[in-house]
């Protein structure tokens, strides 16, 4: 319109000069006002999208039939994975929901079962890596039930329907390229790469890029086999756990009780935690134990805390209170979500 404006004025000469006055003065209004920003370019549609992401590959060094294979039969976004990312149980329940539903007797049961079954294998695993195997064991069980339900979904139709989705497509589009080097490796084949809906693997449930760091080969046949390897899944757990600080023999929280009255004192005097993580931005700084008693903190009978020399920070749900050690921290970075960590570790607990 601007343009349109300004040659108009140029090239008539029936206006009088004070219409031409009065016109150039709107064309510099014009010329100083914001002009609409222009349209964004449309999104490529998915077939071009996958074009670009074969491309790239390349260029990464993944073998020409690794990318022909990996991508031979995708066509379109897998509308069933989009529908779980947006509703996650982590996210969607309420954290008494979520350990009602997971920390249920059976599970407990089942973790007991195995722990006694793998015993010398989860020993040796401890004993490299100074992971309990009650961790190992409970963590096992939480991301897949220990090795039952692992998922069934082909990993590069579904990191890249999460790659395309915009919602978070910088992440999952670094993931599917760790996932092809994982083919062009050699490690698995495509037919067996099958995870969750997430893109993450095997029984430990690993994205990609925690794969390529912490996955290892326990049983030494030459392949970080998390997908049937029981040795390669718990050294791994255990390797993930070790590089994220976990240190033996410390525990990881317990769960504590919270009068109306101290909740009101720790909400008025104990700060918030910052961090890209939700779950840290939903707790509380580490205090040592004795603040915490001062701020009328109790065991679960209403007996005083234990003496301790680790500092800690609350978690609390709704109803459920926890004191949270350093190796909680562990937990959180393998899912940073309370109900995932705080499941593991009662899960742990109940092993005997």
């Amino acid at each position: 319109m601007l343009a349109r404006f300004s040659w108009v004025l140029r090239s008539t000469q029936v206006y009088t000069p004070v219409v031409r006055s009065f016109l150039i003065v709107a064309l510099a209004i014009l010329a100083a006002t914001p002009q609409d920003p222009a349209p964004p370019a449309p999104r490529p549609s998915f077939a071009e999208w996958l074009d670009g992401v074969r491309a790239e590959a390349l260029t990464r060094g993944i073998r020409q039939e690794i990318v022909d294979e990996a991508f031979a039969d995708i066509t379109e976004p897998l509308p069933a994975v989009i529908e779980r990312d947006r509703t996650q149980p982590e996210t969607v329940l309420t954290l008494e929901d979520y350990l009602s539903r997971v920390v249920t007797e059976r599970r407990i049961g089942s973790a007991g079962e195995m722990f006694v079954r793998h015993r010398g294998l989860l020993d040796q695993v401890s004993t490299r890596y100074a992971i309990s195997p009650r961790i190992i064991v409970a963590a096992w069980g939480l991301e897949s039930n220990f090795g039952q339900t692992s998922g069934n979904q082909p990993t590069i139709a579904a990191l890249a329907t999460l790659a395309w989705d915009p919602r978070r497509s910088t992440l999952f589009r670094r993931e599917l390229f760790n996932a092809l080097e994982i083919l062009n490796h050699g490690d698995i084949e495509l037919v067996n790469m099958r995870g969750s809906w997430a893109g993450a693997m095997g029984q430990p449930q690993f994205m990609p890029s925690s794969y390529l760091q912490y996955a290892q080969d326990f049983d030494g046949d030459g392949r970080r086999d998390i997908w049937s390897s029981p040795a390669d899944v718990f050294a791994s757990i255990a390797n993930y756990l070790q590089a994220h600080r976990w240190t033996d023999g410390e525990r990881w929280g317990r769960e504590v009780r919270v009068s109306p009255e101290a909740a009101g004192r720790i909400a008025g005097e104990v700060d918030r935690r910052s961090g890209s993580c939700g779950a840290r931005r939903n707790m509380t700084v580490a205090l040592p134990m004795a603040r915490w008693q001062e701020l009328g903190v109790r065991l679960p009978g209403g007996r005083r805390l234990p003496t301790s020399t680790l500092d800690a920070a609350l978690v609390s749900g709704e109803s459920r209170r926890f004191l949270v050690y350093r190796n909680y921290e562990a937990l959180l970075e393998y899912n940073c979500a309370h109900s995932y960590a705080i499941s593991v570790g009662l899960i742990a607990d109940s092993i005997r």
